[in-house]
């Protein structure tokens, strides 16, 4: 995990996306990877995500690829499958962290209160997803967590360009989770250079 948490701290922020067309994969991966942002997480709230992670890892095989709104042990198994380098949960489901923890796969679970982030330090984690972020009490309630708590945070949900920094000021936090720089409409229309353009806002923002 702590290699994972390097390039997420060097990264900054990590593009959440939902992709239904998985031929679109890799044109998207080319804006990402030449416009300074070489990171995705393909969430599994469409049947194109498997095949979408497979064809980026294919195309870009340096990129760091997570798997998101994973729910289950099948979903691991497809995503690992695909080849992601990382799994991300919106809860915290000690069955799916066991079983990612059995296959020696990483996975951030989501967490938003002490409870959970205590839960998720008993079974060894020390990367959790604050999720979702805004409705949870913000920078506020993150600066609560970390002061208690001996772990890092990927802010997600809320999250935006205009908030981006204040969490990043946190010293806890190693990157975010945002959807602003590619956003669902644009990619189903294919309109690449408004992706790469709101993508080197956002590269240049942080």
């Amino acid at each position: 995990m702590s290699s994972i948490n390097e390039r997420l701290k060097q990264l900054k922020v990590v593009p959440v996306i939902a992709i239904k067309n998985a031929d679109d994969a890799v044109p998207l991966g080319k804006v990402l990877v030449e416009n300074g942002l070489p990171c995705a997480e393909i969430t599994f709230r469409t049947p194109a995500a498997a095949q979408a992670i497979k064809n980026m890892r294919e195309a870009f095989p340096e990129m760091l690829i997570g798997a998101g709104t994973v729910l289950n042990s099948e979903t691991v198994d497809a995503a690992i499958d695909a080849g992601v380098d990382f799994i991300v949960s919106p809860g915290f489901n000690p069955t799916t962290v066991k079983y990612c923890q059995q296959r020696n796969m990483p996975i951030i679970p989501g967490v938003n209160n002490p409870s959970l982030v205590e839960q998720a330090m008993e079974m060894g984690l020390d990367t959790l997803k604050f999720f979702p972020a805004g409705p949870s009490g913000g920078t506020g309630m993150l600066k609560a967590l970390t002061a208690v708590y001996p772990v890092s945070f990927m802010p997600t949900g809320g999250v935006s360009a205009d908030n981006i920094n204040d969490y990043l000021d946190i010293n806890a936090v190693l990157a975010c989770g945002g959807t602003w720089m590619v956003p669902g409409k644009l990619i189903d229309n294919q309109e690449w250079d408004q992706i790469a353009a709101l993508v080197k806002e956002a590269v240049a923002a942080l």
